[in-house]
Parts: structure tokens; sequence; C-alpha cells
């Protein structure tokens, strides 16, 4: 049976540009940016600019998403700038998350999840911290129904401060934000925003 979800993301990827534009988004690249490279994961990573941008620092980053057409793209984004970047098509949350795998696990604008669907990926991304390793989240709040600049419509499918505190007890917080900024991230995120960030690291 046909996915309709992966049917409309091949659709929407399959253009000469880039959708959510090919630099980084501006909230990973500031968390990310004083931590040493080692291995990354980067969830639903899409056309690839957030991981092929972790590679340019230095990670090593395996690249999942579900969308062919869109892993293509990012293939061509990490062959221009010259940097490797392992990628795997795959569903984000039936994927077998490894357990103490990564130094990094990056989830950028995911928002498709449904809540159930979302917590299986949580759980996963969770278990695949390597001790001491970091987690970066980042996704709309519902104050982004009134900027409509980009995201899902389902309030159920946006992020509050408490739904990552809970989803993510356990973990060391480090930083937990809710900002309201401009974004400027190709058609897809193009506007003020508000949005949600996230970084944790798991206990040694």
């Amino acid at each position: 049976m046909t996915n309709p979800d992966l049917t409309r993301w091949d659709s929407r990827f399959d253009t000469a540009t880039y959708v959510f534009g090919e630099a980084p988004n501006i909230f990973l690249r500031a968390h990310a940016q004083g931590l040493p490279p080692g291995s990354a994961l980067c969830v639903a990573d899409g056309e690839g600019r957030n991981g092929v941008w972790l590679a340019r620092q230095g990670w090593d980053v395996l690249s999942l998403d579900f969308s062919a057409v869109a892993q293509r793209k990012a293939a061509d984004l990490a062959a221009r700038h010259g940097v490797a970047l392992r990628l795997e098509q795959a569903d984000v949350h039936d994927w077998p998350y490894p357990p103490a795998a990564f130094d990094l696990v990056a989830d950028v604008f995911s928002q498709f999840s449904r809540p159930g669907d979302r917590a299986r990926k949580w759980n996963g991304m969770r278990r695949a911290l390597k001790p001491g390793g970091h987690l970066i989240v980042v996704g709309y709040s519902p104050k982004q129904l009134d900027h409509r600049t980009g995201g899902p419509s389902e309030v159920a499918n946006l992020y509050t401060p408490d739904l990552l505190r809970s989803a993510f007890a356990g973990l060391d917080i480090l930083a937990l934000d809710e900002v309201e900024a401009v974004l400027d991230e190709g058609p897809g995120h193009s506007g003020m925003s508000a949005v949600v960030t996230l970084l944790a690291r798991a206990s040694y």
C-alpha cells in the first residue's frame, strides 16, 4: 500500500531548489557549535541541510529520512560541500534506533509525527544517545498558528516546553527556550516564527 505521507513529501521535495534551504537551522547551529564532534544522527533530515552542516564541522553523520527524493538531494548537497554523509532511507518512527550509538541526536522540525508515533520516535532517540551524548530538538510552538510561516496546522503536532520537559525527563536539560524569531530557511520556513528549542544531555 502506498504511504500517502511519503507520496506527499516526495512530491514536495521534487524541485530544483531546496524546500528548506541549504543552510542549517539557526538553533541547531547555535546549540551544536560548541560541542566536540563525534557521531551524529539527524532524524528526518530531509534534503540534508543540517546533516551536511554537521559533517562540515567534523561530525560523522547518519542522515535518516523516508524520502528517497530528499536523500538524493542530500547526497548532492554533501558532494558539493566535499563531505561524507551516510544516508539511510527509513521511517523514523519504526527505525531500530541502536542503543548508546551517537554523541549527538538532532530532530529539527519533524512535526509530521502523530503524537503516538512521536513518542516512539523520541523514545528511540533517547535510547540512541551515548552516555554524555547531546540531544537537540527544534519545533514550532502553538503560537506558530498565528504566524503560519511553516509547520503543521494541527495543535497536537506542535511543541511546548512542558511537552519536551516531560518527554525527555531524566536527561539533563541544558537549555529549553520558547522564542519568536524570523526564519529564512527556504520557502518552507520563512518569516516570523514561534519556536521551542531543547538542548539536553544524557547522564554518564
